[in-house]
């Protein structure tokens, strides 16, 4: 049904929030075992210590073996309260701001203009979606974390690790459009694929690789400064560019891409699931409660 300007009707704002954190939480249940072991492959080796995992599937292996099946599912209280905040905002903003942009005609906007409207939405959303911190100390659940934080480390411990949370989504949003929509129209091109999900899954992959190798040092910052120690009562390190520095001193140039397959075998996927569960929700809506 369309409105007196010619555009169809849409969900109110409040919904396009809602669908995008739902969907963004459903797909982590499905990748958060993946998230884990990225999480765990970046902190492996860390100081110059001996790498506790020599692969991501020794990785996999080990926490089966010594922690159980459950053990995998290790943050996963975390991992949804950061997507309650985290891509509820992102495309929350993004949907909101790209209907706007729409023509009339359903044309949709321009690619400069697209990628900015991401780029806000994931700035925000970084921001948001800061304090979902992944730890090993013994942590029952996410509201534990949170209040044993707060007393044990100070409540600004909570967004330790800002900046380069928003870098990193910066970064991950300019590779990840670019790459996504190139790939694929080259895909829809190529006579081989129709505007389906199968296309959808391909070119997401593809861009999930060029992203990911794109975005992994920013996010090996990030990892690293979210759960370091204190050392004599300083910091272990001062800001992400320390980070970087350290870990190709002590670690080699190579190791800001460690953990490089589980974090392609996340992105790729999430991205698939986060908008496949967003496309469905607002086909039902739309089918339920704008139809008439």
């Amino acid at each position: 049904m369309a409105t007196a300007s010619g555009k169809e009707r849409t969900s109110p704002k409040a919904i396009k929030f809602l669908f995008g954190g739902l969907a963004g939480m459903g797909a982590t249940v499905f990748v958060q075992p993946l998230d884990l072991v990225k999480n765990r492959m970046q902190l492996s080796g860390e100081g110059a210590k001996t790498k506790e995992y020599k692969t991501s599937f020794h990785a996999v292996g080990s926490i089966l073996r010594n922690e159980g099946l459950r053990g995998i599912y290790t943050g996963l209280s975390a991992g949804l309260l950061r997507q309650a905040t985290y891509t509820t905002t992102r495309l929350g903003i993004y949907t909101i701001l790209f209907e706007k942009l729409t023509k009339a005609d359903g044309t949709p906007p321009q690619l400069l203009h697209e990628g900015s409207d991401r780029d806000d939405g994931r700035g925000h959303g970084g921001l948001c979606g800061d304090s979902g911190r992944d730890q090993r100390r013994g942590y029952s659940n996410v509201f534990n974390a949170l209040v044993r934080m707060s007393r044990e480390e100070g409540i600004t411990t909570l967004w330790r690790g800002c900046v380069p949370t928003m870098a990193r989504a910066v970064v991950v949003n300019a590779a990840q459009l670019a790459s996504y929509s190139q790939s694929k129209q080259a895909l829809l091109d190529s006579g081989y694929f129709r505007d389906d999900i199968l296309c959808h899954f391909c070119a997401s992959m593809i861009s999930g690789l060029v992203t990911t190798a794109a975005s992994m040092p920013v996010d090996i910052a990030k990892t690293r400064i979210q759960n370091m120690r204190m050392i004599d009562g300083k910091p272990e390190y001062k800001n992400g560019l320390d980070v970087l520095m350290k870990v190709v001193r002590y670690e080699g140039f190579f190791s800001l891409w460690k953990g490089f397959t589980p974090y392609y075998a996340r992105l790729g996927p999430h991205t698939v699931l986060t908008f496949i569960f967003l496309e469905q929700m607002n086909k039902y809506y739309k089918q339920f409660f704008l139809s008439g």
